[in-house]
């Protein structure tokens, strides 16, 4: 019988969960999404996702993939009508696609893209999906420091301590702070991320808009790898995942 793989496209509301990974004696996004798959395929579905997110970490684009029998999921509308009934309102499920045998939603990607959001007004629609933060901040200097990044790929200074990643290079493409009414969001793009890192950098880069310290001493921290010269981590709940891409000819 043949095995068909599939690309399974959903987003989320990290609040409840501790991350997408499974976890023991933890709730997580992986855990549901894979109980939902093999109650429907009555099959023991074990999904790979494209990474791990923090425990509270929201994403608004996330892909997994994962082996089933069945050939035809994804131009049967009913079967994602069934797996979004079963799954709590703080998980959907966008699209199934079917891909390449050797198709991998973690090895294969070639960019990553996140948002932080802070909110500098007290707003109760942005509990809990933003960093109420009202101080002071000088942008223009926090993204003089961030415009630095794409200057360096050794990111140990951001890096979780004690991480067990091969290596602490990266490759950004993109940082930068926009202003959208009461809203201060930071978008970086990366060909990966280390644990912590995007909370890391946010952190530090807020120490810059607070002026203690300058864009220069910013990319000084960068260059002396060592996390605890860098700031504290910004909470979880401001960041999202949004943007995942893979070459085209997985699909």
């Amino acid at each position: 019988m043949a095995i068909n793989r599939y690309f399974i496209y959903l987003s989320y509301r990290g609040t409840n969960y501790h991350g997408w990974q499974i976890q023991e004696n933890a709730t997580s996004v992986q855990n549901l999404v894979n109980n939902a798959l093999s109650i429907l395929l009555k099959e023991n579905i074990q999904t790979i996702g494209a990474g791990r997110t923090d425990t509270g970490v929201h994403a608004r684009f996330y892909v997994a993939h994962f082996d089933s029998v069945a050939s035809n999921l994804e131009s049967d509308s009913k079967f994602l009508h069934s797996l979004n009934r079963i799954l709590p309102n703080d998980i959907a499920i966008h699209q199934i696609k079917k891909v390449n045998p050797s198709a991998n939603a973690r090895f294969d990607a070639t960019l990553r893209g996140y948002e932080y959001v802070i909110c500098r007004n007290k707003d109760p629609f942005w509990i809990g999906l933003s960093w109420f933060y009202d101080a002071q901040l000088n942008v223009d200097n926090m993204q003089l420091a961030a415009q630095q990044l794409m200057n360096y790929t050794d990111f140990t200074s951001f890096s979780k301590v004690g991480s067990e990643t091969k290596t602490n290079n990266c490759q950004i493409y993109k940082a930068e702070w926009n202003e959208s009414g009461n809203l201060l969001i930071f978008t970086i793009e990366a060909n990966r991320f280390l644990r912590n890192m995007v909370r890391a950098i946010v952190g530090t880069l807020i120490d810059v808009g607070r002026g203690k310290i300058t864009p220069d001493e910013f990319a000084q921290v960068i260059e002396k790898r060592d996390r605890k010269l860098a700031g504290t981590s910004a909470p979880a709940e401001g960041l999202y995942l949004t943007r995942i891409e893979y070459p085209d000819n997985l699909i």
